[in-house]
């Protein structure tokens, strides 16, 4: 349930959930939003052909076992329960934009070392760790950022359209760029993909320079303690009786999402060798899911509540990640299966994240924008890692296949939270804080 963002169709507006009777901002003549929007769709494409490239590398060139499997994708999300609190504080103090194009320069910097130290030939395990402990580390400061900015640089009413776009275009690299990944594969190494994704982290970090916006930053004078200001981000959080409830399932259902998930490259590279090609072309398909559920998360919305939605999407999340292990139960049917278990993540991830999302960014006060992001991500991506290195750890006791099955049991039982909450039946979320409500 990644915290985890195609256009909405006509009719299918998820601004019109805020303010249904009043004619929406045009995004595309907001210059600002279009530079962002073509810079995020750059690294979002690298980020696709990482994202198959970096499992390749440490499972066929490097030979890395299951435990070290683990330990990768816990450094990958480790930043966020190390950094993320106070990470959250000083980008409220910082110009976020500047934040971005700082992260995006040591992204790509990293990740241009690991094909350097291939072609050297030096290249090992160790390596990977440190690029991806770095690029963690990154990419916390700009996820922060990022989803802090935006409220910055379009209307507040604009803000789900401008999710809605930015989803549904990282959609559309997560159906190309598997496919496109898998491809090169048969025929490149994988550190030349994450040379490509390091180029794409510099055509974001060239739009975001040349974006002009009116933020500035906090004055000092009215800073106080960092352990204050991140004790507030917290207390709204926390203090948000909806909120607390989709912030409960996303952390819970990460971490065994997780535990579930970090053998899947495992099972299906080397377990049931169905090759690299395969598995970028089976992703693909099944990430058209991603745009489908942006098309549909208005309507959705509209037909059985915008509040329903939320526990919807989580259970059906739950049963697709319960599809996975069925893969070694059933070898034969394993193609079909990752592409139904793709597919059915795809939608759910996105209209739950679409609806959550811009929830909790249109009843947060802006100065508020960046400790609140910082402190949903420490909740629910801090447990990433966790569970990554559990995931290890019992893929090595157990087994890849028993993991899974922990795993994907766990991730089911996370939307007990929201299923048995006020959200479901709920047609319209509220559109301020309960505090600011009286």
């Amino acid at each position: 349930m990644p915290d985890p963002t195609t256009e909405p169709a006509p009719g299918d507006d998820p601004a019109a959930l805020v303010t249904p009777h009043v004619e929406q901002p045009s995004l595309w003549r907001h210059g600002g939003f279009l530079k962002l929007w073509a810079g995020e769709t750059a690294s979002q494409v690298g980020a696709q052909l990482g994202f198959l490239a970096i499992p390749v590398l440490a499972i066929h060139l490097l030979a890395a076992t299951e435990f070290e499997i683990g330990l990768l994708g816990a450094l990958q999300t480790a930043a966020f329960l190390v950094i993320g609190l106070p990470a959250g504080a000083w980008i409220d103090r910082w110009l976020k934009r500047r934040v971005m194009i700082l992260a995006d320069l040591v992204r790509a910097v990293a990740l241009a070392l690991v094909p350097i130290l291939w072609f050297a030939g030096v290249l090992d395990f160790a390596h990977l760790l440190v690029v991806a402990t770095v690029v963690g580390v990154a990419t916390v400061f700009f996820d922060v950022s990022y989803q802090s900015y935006l409220p910055v640089l379009v209307p507040r009413a604009a803000i789900p359209h401008a999710n809605s776009k930015l989803e549904g275009t990282a959609q559309i690299a997560r159906v190309g760029g598997p496919a496109i990944a898998g491809g090169l594969l048969t025929v490149v190494q994988a550190p030349l993909l994450l040379a490509g994704t390091a180029l794409t982290y510099v055509v974001s970090f060239v739009a975001l320079l040349t974006i002009r916006d009116t933020e500035v930053p906090a004055p000092k004078a009215d800073r106080r303690p960092l352990v204050a200001e991140i004790r507030e981000g917290v207390a709204f959080v926390v203090r948000e009786p909806l909120l607390r409830r989709i912030v409960l399932t996303t952390g819970v259902g990460n971490f065994f999402q997780t535990i579930a998930m970090t053998m899947l490259p495992l099972l299906v590279l080397r377990e049931l060798d169905l090759g690299p090609a395969v598995f970028g072309l089976a992703t693909s398909i099944g990430a058209v899911g991603g745009i489908l559920g942006a098309l549909m998360t208005a309507r959705l919305a509209r037909v059985v509540g915008e509040g329903t939605v939320i526990p919807a999407s989580a259970l059906v999340l739950g049963g697709a990640v319960l599809l996975a292990p069925l893969m070694a139960v059933v070898p034969a049917a394993a193609i079909p299966l990752l592409i139904v278990v793709e597919l059915l993540l795809s939608i759910s991830v996105l209209v739950y994240n679409i609806t959550q999302v811009s929830f909790r960014q249109r009843i947060c006060p802006p100065a508020l924008l960046g400790r609140m992001n910082a402190s949903i991500r420490f909740f629910v991506w801090g447990v990433m890692p966790l569970g990554a290195l559990l995931s290890g750890v019992l893929a090595t006791t157990v087994g890849v296949v028993p993991t899974m099955w922990i795993g994907a049991l766990g991730t089911l039982l996370s939307a007990t939270f929201v299923v048995f909450s006020p959200l479901l039946g709920m047609r319209e979320l509220p559109a301020e804080a309960t505090a600011a409500r009286g």
